[in-house]
């Protein structure tokens, strides 16, 4: 098991990264954060995907879905956003977001490696 900054660093190491957090997505907010850019405020980052979150959870509500959420990929022309919500002992209600550089990353190898931090990570 790893905590939650074994699991950033761990996030970090993870070709092209860029920004790694550990975000609660009932208020928004960062539990933790690691890199970032002037271009990439994880903090604002955090709250905007809290947002995606919510959203999708509401969709498959209203859809009747019972399923849960494997991970949400945003595609950018020039980054890759991955969130992937915490199944985990003590996850419920948190979600680890992850932004990658497009040219310098594998986003299969990124999802693969995201769900081992995950599956690892006790909060």
């Amino acid at each position: 098991m790893a905590g939650m900054d074994v699991s950033l660093k761990e996030m970090m190491t993870i070709d092209g990264s860029i920004g790694a957090a550990i975000v609660d997505h009932g208020s928004g907010m960062a539990l933790g954060a690691l890199g970032g850019s002037k271009d990439l405020d994880l903090q604002i980052a955090a709250a905007g995907n809290t947002e995606v979150v919510k959203a999708k959870l509401r969709t498959m509500d209203s859809l009747g879905l019972k399923d849960n959420i494997e991970d949400i990929l945003i595609t950018l022309s020039g980054q890759y956003h991955i969130i992937r919500p915490i199944t985990g002992r003590g996850g419920k209600g948190l979600f680890l977001y992850l932004a990658l550089d497009r040219g310098r990353a594998n986003l299969a190898l990124a999802r693969h490696q995201l769900r081992s931090i995950e599956e690892k990570l006790e909060v």
